[in-house]
């Protein structure tokens, strides 16, 4: 039965994975369980599902992996000039 529980640092941790769909189905269970007794990490699962659900309708567009690339070479590249320069 005490595998079923676990801290609140755990929960968090799983709450953040769930965000992202990238908990297990034991993990939600035990989050579940866990936050039936713990108001604190309920509220922080209510307010994470509010953020993903602002996010999903906010249509934010990314940039795309090619321009993320290209912006890494030219701040690492402007980095290294200015540590010349020092």
């Amino acid at each position: 039965m005490n595998k079923l529980f676990m801290s609140c640092e755990e929960a968090s941790h799983v709450c953040d994975k769930a965000q992202y769909n990238e908990s297990t189905f034991l993990e939600r269970l035990k989050l579940r369980i866990h936050i039936l007794f713990c108001d604190l990490c309920k509220k922080h699962t209510i307010d994470n599902h509010k953020l993903t659900e602002t996010i999903k309708k906010s249509n934010i567009v990314c940039l795309d992996s090619k321009s993320k690339s290209e912006m890494k070479k030219c701040l690492e590249k402007e980095i290294k000039n200015q540590n010349a320069k020092h």
